[in-house]
């Protein structure tokens, strides 16, 4: 089996995972997540905040976007802008996110362009992950090619019961230093301030 066919064997079988779990658990999972995420002091201390608008069944954002933009920070969200491809985009306002690629709320695409480089922290989607921060996304290669040119901090959002041992990985697959779960922090793989 071809690492490509690992990813999507692994894909298959989170969302599988993902659709048994309660209505519940996604929403105190996801209130807890973000909560624990707004009193990190990576966050806390960021003037730029990348964070992408959750959707479907993954974890709710909508409490992080809300918070950068009521705390002055300068908000962007991914813009999809061809297969694979996405641009960093500010967000002036959440009514202004309405669904893109995918059904993802996206920026409006006269929304000013932001470069990697000018973001201090980075909250980034995934399938699943291990705690070490080796992802697995949707398999468009929208997130690496991100990783692939930032270098500030940045944190993975995973449900516990979402969290594997083992992620298939290629040589462009950029792990995260951090990960994040309704349980705790995880840096490189370790608990980290966890309570």
């Amino acid at each position: 089996m071809t690492r490509q066919e690992e990813k999507q064997r692994l894909r298959n079988t989170v969302r599988s995972l993902e659709e048994r779990l309660s209505p519940r658990y996604l929403e105190d999972s996801g209130r807890a997540i973000a909560a624990r995420l707004l009193a990190m002091p990576e966050y806390r201390s960021a003037g730029t905040v990348f964070c992408f608008a959750g959707a479907g069944r993954e974890v709710d954002t909508r409490p992080i976007l809300e918070d950068a933009l009521n705390t002055g920070k300068v908000l962007c969200a991914p813009l999809c802008t061809g297969p694979g491809q996405m641009e960093l985009r500010r967000v002036a306002a959440l009514d202004r996110l309405t669904p893109g690629a995918y059904g993802i709320p996206e920026p409006p695409a006269d929304s000013a362009l932001l470069l990697p480089d000018e973001v201090d922290f980075a909250v980034l989607p995934c399938v699943t992950c291990d705690r070490a921060g080796r992802r697995l996304g949707r398999g468009g290669g929208y997130y690496d090619r991100f990783l692939a040119h930032y270098r500030g901090g940045a944190v993975l959002l995973c449900r516990e019961r979402l969290l594997r041992e083992e992620i298939p990985v290629e040589p462009h697959d950029y792990p995260v230093p951090w990960v994040l779960t309704e349980r705790g922090l995880y840096e490189d793989g370790v608990p980290a301030r966890l309570g």
